[in-house]
């Protein structure tokens, strides 16, 4: 692997039924200008269709970085001396982690239509934050890239980490 190459690079895209959807709703806007002739129609066809798509998009951006040692996790960059264990969760565990186990003060980067995750503690005592949750599709592929990154820069020592 290249040093260049980031370890572990994820983009939490929507799923398909989405962008089908956004087509959709630029129907839905081209019916509703339909009275006022076949140009407003056309326009409303695009530009609803557009609009949604961009939606659709921007919201599927996220992306998952483990790179230059640190955990990049939509706008969030975390170095990982400042983490403690991974712990890759399946479907259950994660949606307990959304749910009841939830504590408000934790960075949680959610995607709903993803069933997995990965829950990331945070050591660094001057950070409130007591964990990062991340849904992403490959989370054993996650943790593996934040052992890696963490070997990389010599923190070998800290706590133990788990791939679940």
């Amino acid at each position: 692997m290249q040093p260049s190459t980031p370890p572990y690079d994820e983009r939490l895209t929507a799923p398909r039924s989405w962008w089908l959807i956004a087509v959709l709703i630029g129907i839905a806007c081209a019916l509703m200008l339909l009275p006022l002739g076949t140009l407003p129609l056309l326009a409303g066809l695009a530009g609803g269709t557009v609009l949604s798509a961009v939606a659709v998009s921007s919201y599927g951006s996220a992306r998952i970085r483990v790179v230059a040692g640190a955990l990049v996790a939509g706008d969030a960059r975390i170095p990982v001396s400042a983490l403690g264990e991974a712990e890759a969760l399946d479907a259950e565990e994660a949606r307990a982690w959304r749910t009841h186990k939830a504590d408000v003060r934790a960075f949680m980067l959610l995607r709903s239509y993803i069933p997995t995750a990965v829950r990331i503690e945070v050591t660094d005592p001057a950070d409130p934050t007591p964990y990062v949750y991340l849904s992403t599709r490959e989370p054993k592929a996650l943790v593996a890239a934040l052992d890696a990154a963490v070997r990389a820069q010599g923190l070998s020592s800290g706590p133990g980490r788990s791939g679940g």
